[in-house]
């Protein structure tokens, strides 16, 4: 795996931490800031709307510049954002801050991940995705309790400047780990990068991703309260759980990474099917301490781990430039707002059993969009046409030639061998 894929992970990694952030440290900056727990909630939902809106805009801006340009000039204006946040005297100030961060690190990843698919065999993008991608999966592990610890103990302004840190290693790491490439794989011009979104296909691709991510978030979102209210468990035993959910979604991101090259319909389908299986099951079974652990467990493990074989879906039916990626991102965005958000408003009305069973339709509406892709991968297809198997490789094409070679040269010999021969 080329070495820049982990550096990636490692951009991915600060910029989720800097995301999360403010969910963990919501009373202090209330205090910090003169503002009501509310209103910083409110800066979650900017940052969220921020990357879904901005972040592909800041894309189109910066296509024709050599994949690792735009990622260093992503972390300028990433750091700027932080540095804002990590000096702000008031909510306004802050409120800025976090819109900037937003759009920044949504164009990071679509930039990244196309970089992702640049630099790795076609065979292998799925896995490589899934390390870089291990970075999100980290960042909810680790970056959100670091980030929390440094804020409770030296206040709101040490934990950005922690994330400010981070992200200063990332960025010199990309620097002097990211190649030098000029231009995306798949991805041209203006017209040709946008010209892939008249494909009604990719639309349904791209409203897959929003809705697993939706139902896993609807539950997601509503963890804490949930496991205290109906499941009875302590308030100090919660992080411990959310430990091991974070810990789920690593060794299932990995999983999935695995087999999202060669499998990737069917991986989708299979994670839809178990992600409905667990919530269904945590919604009936949400008073049983046991059953809810291992439900919330089987969500970690088939639910944001999709992403690999999310991304390859979908760059097999767009392409894997930069603008596809991340508008695929804004996509994955507005899944974690309609799943919270939607998550909200059936609370107040049926109670904290209810987002887990509005995620529940929500996968299955999300298994419905890709029906017809495992429809269309069963079917008999006309000779030279392949589904859902392995892209093509220049790889792999040219072991296949070399193969055809070697064979060719052997049946050469043979005759030769066999042939009589005058002195």
């Amino acid at each position: 795996m080329p070495r820049a894929v982990y550096v990636l992970a490692l951009g991915i990694f600060a910029m989720v931490t800097s995301e999360f952030v403010v969910a963990g440290l919501m009373p202090q900056m209330a205090d910090g800031l003169n503002a009501t727990v509310p209103q910083i909630g409110y800066l979650i939902t900017a940052f969220a709307v921020a990357m879904a809106a901005g972040g592909p805009f800041l894309t189109v801006a910066l296509m024709k510049r050599p994949p690792r340009t735009a990622l260093m000039v992503l972390f300028a204006i990433f750091l700027a954002g932080n540095v804002l946040a990590a000096t702000a005297t008031g909510y306004a100030t802050m409120l800025v801050a976090r819109i900037v961060t937003g759009i920044a690190s949504q164009a990071f990843f679509g930039v990244g991940i196309s970089l992702c698919a640049q630099i790795t065999r076609p065979e292998v993008r799925g896995r490589a995705i899934s390390v870089a991608m291990n970075g999100l999966m980290l960042g909810t592990l680790l970056g959100l309790p670091l980030s929390t610890l440094v804020g409770e103990r030296f206040g709101r302004r040490a934990a950005f400047w922690t994330i400010t840190g981070i992200t200063v290693i990332a960025a010199v790491a990309t620097l002097f780990g990211a190649p030098r490439v000029q231009r995306v794989e798949g991805g041209g011009g203006f017209r040709q990068e946008v010209g892939v979104f008249r494909k009604p296909r990719l639309w349904l691709v791209l409203s897959t991703s929003t809705l697993l991510i939706g139902a896993t978030f609807s539950a997601f979102s509503y963890f804490n309260p949930i496991l205290t209210g109906l499941t009875g468990f302590a308030t100090g035993t919660v992080p411990l759980l959310l430990i091991a959910y974070g810990a789920a979604t690593v060794v299932g991101n990995t999983v999935v990474g695995r087999f999202a090259d060669r499998h990737t319909v069917p991986v989708l389908a299979l994670g839809l099917v178990l992600n409905t299986v667990f919530l269904a099951g945590f919604a009936l079974l949400a008073d049983v301490p046991a059953a809810a652990v291992v439900c919330m467990t089987g969500i970690g493990l088939v639910g944001v781990t999709m992403n690999p074989a999310m991304a390859t879906r979908v760059q097999r039916t767009g392409n894997a430039g930069p603008l596809v990626n991340t508008v695929h991102s804004s996509f994955i965005t507005l899944g974690v707002i309609l799943g919270s958000s939607l998550g909200a408003v059936v609370i107040d009305a049926w109670g904290l059993r209810a987002p887990l069973w509005l995620g529940a339709a929500m996968a299955l509406l999300g298994l419905a969009t890709v029906l017809p892709d495992l429809a269309r991968r069963v079917t008999p297809t006309k000779r030279g046409e392949s589904g859902d198997r392995t892209p093509p490789s220049p790889f792999r094409d040219q072991f296949v030639q070399r193969r055809r070679s070697a064979s060719l040269m052997v049946v050469n010999r043979s005759v030769w061998l066999v042939t009589p021969r005058t002195r």
